[in-house]
């Protein structure tokens, strides 16, 4: 049996492919929009990209799911679980829906399916038996139903979409998914999740891409509570603490139920000149300002924002970005990296990129310099904004400091005053670069904190403040 695992460090997503090297079929589980990857390693391989699947309509990033099995005249399968309102509304060719129970073969490699909710309602995971090597499953793909170290989350619906108190039904779904299908596993079987360390549909993910039945079973924190049938304190432990979920994560349940746009055969982005860049900015064009922050703040081109390559560029460009909104235009060194950024960005839906330029010179700039914590009390009516996550802002903050997490700004903005300066900061600068260059370009009056609530705390430490505020 072949096997390969995709990580994007950026999301920390994980994608598959399964293949039988006997009769040259192969399944990629979860696939990204840039479908190359598995085209590539298939043609690799020597095997034919015959299945595609994914185990739940994903909230943190855009399926590459019809884009590869439309590619690749492929076998489409989508779980039929879930009820009204989680069943897929498009369909393509070759589209099939699966539901606990049922099997199919990758060659010689059966997968069973296991419905399993919590997460969210249609949630299902894959069993896998490498029959040549006998009849007992070694692996199972959880999606984001089981991590290394903890489980899905079951309040995104509350948190991003509108959701009206579905995350205690979420609660016990997942309390029965675990002891149902998760525990009934021998302890021996591979466990496989969508997502590692730093994923938001999740708090405490581990750093280990994998991890087995047996030792979740002995190490988890919700084992105990499953296997003693503890299900109110295990409902009341997963809810505690949940970190702030981007609202991004409704427009990708959506477009993910809905059918993600096919991208087909792409032409190569044109390099703009500096006129031709000025003059879309000049109609409300954003440039995507990929420099180090330091580089920026010396310099920042007008109806720009900071996202530095190479670290969490699809992260905040989903957080502060809507397609909706504008067309894009990218700063990248060159073509290839300006194609490979492109790429990147549409795991968040941002297709409307429309070019990129090469350099700031010749671009309307100015400077944007952070402050210092000293500086803070010179502007007293100015509002300090917290764009951490809440449970970093309650454990420990700036007094009078208002929360609101980087991934909410946008949608959120009109909440903002436009006739104070506000102060932005984040933990240590890199956020708060992010969202601020984002404000300033909506035309609010932004400044930075250096170093962010880490040198503010340093140079202040007996005024931070703990707890909501």
């Amino acid at each position: 049996m072949f096997f390969k695992r995709f990580y994007d460090e950026d999301l920390a997503q994980a994608s598959y492919m399964v293949g039988c090297q006997k009769t040259g079929e192969c399944l990629v589980i979860d696939p990204v929009r840039d479908v190359s990857i598995y085209q590539d390693e298939a043609k690799a391989q020597g095997l034919r990209l015959t299945h595609v699947t994914e185990t739940h309509i994903h909230a943190d990033y855009l399926s590459g799911g019809r884009e590869l099995a439309l590619a690749e005249d492929a076998e489409f399968l989508v779980s039929g679980e879930g009820g009204e309102g989680w069943e897929y509304t498009y369909t393509t060719p070759k589209m099939k829906t699966v539901r606990h129970g049922d099997t199919f073969m990758v060659g010689n490699v059966r997968l069973e399916v296991r419905h399993t909710p919590g997460h969210t309602p249609e949630s299902i995971s894959f069993l896998v038996t490498d029959t040549p090597r006998g009849d007992q499953p070694s692996m199972l793909f959880t999606g984001d139903f089981v991590f290394v170290g903890d489980i899905g989350r079951p309040d995104l619906l509350d948190e991003a979409a509108g959701g009206q108190d579905t995350r205690f039904q979420g609660a016990k779904d997942m309390f029965r998914s675990l002891k149902e299908q998760f525990l009934s596993l021998p302890d021996y079987v591979q466990v496989w999740p969508a997502h590692g360390s730093g994923s938001a549909c999740g708090k405490a993910l581990g750093a280990v891409p994998t991890t087995t039945v047996g030792y979740e079973r002995a190490l988890s924190w919700w084992a105990g509570y499953v296997e003693k049938g503890e299900e109110q304190g295990f409902m009341d432990e997963l809810l505690d603490g949940q970190p702030d979920a981007p609202l991004y994560y409704g427009r990708m349940k959506t477009q993910n139920r809905d059918g993600a746009e096919v991208l087909g055969d792409v032409a190569p982005l044109p390099e703009l000149s500096a006129a031709e860049a000025n003059a879309r900015m000049d109609t409300g064009v954003m440039l995507i300002d990929t420099r180090a922050k330091e580089a920026y703040h010396a310099q920042a081109p007008q109806n720009s924002i900071n996202l530095p390559t190479p670290n969490k560029t699809e992260t905040w460009a989903g957080w502060l970005l809507r397609p909706e909104d504008r067309d894009y235009l990218l700063l990248a060194e060159d073509a290839e990296a300006a194609e490979t950024l492109r790429r990147r960005l549409w795991m968040v839906g941002l297709d409307n990129v429309v070019g990129y330029v090469n350099s700031v010179e010749g671009l309307d700039t100015k400077a944007v310099p952070p402050i210092q914590p000293s500086d803070v009390a010179q502007y007293p009516d100015a509002l300090i904004l917290d764009v951490r996550n809440k449970t970093e802002y309650q454990g420990g903050h700036i007094p009078g400091a208002t929360q609101l997490h980087a991934g909410r700004i946008a949608w959120k903005q009109t909440e903002l005053p436009k006739n104070r300066k506000i102060i932005v900061h984040c933990q240590s600068g890199a956020r708060s670069s992010a969202a601020a260059s984002y404000l300033g370009s909506e035309g609010y009056d932004v400044l930075e904190i250096a170093g962010g609530f880490e040198n503010w705390a340093k140079a202040k430490p007996e005024q931070v403040e703990k707890g909501q505020g």
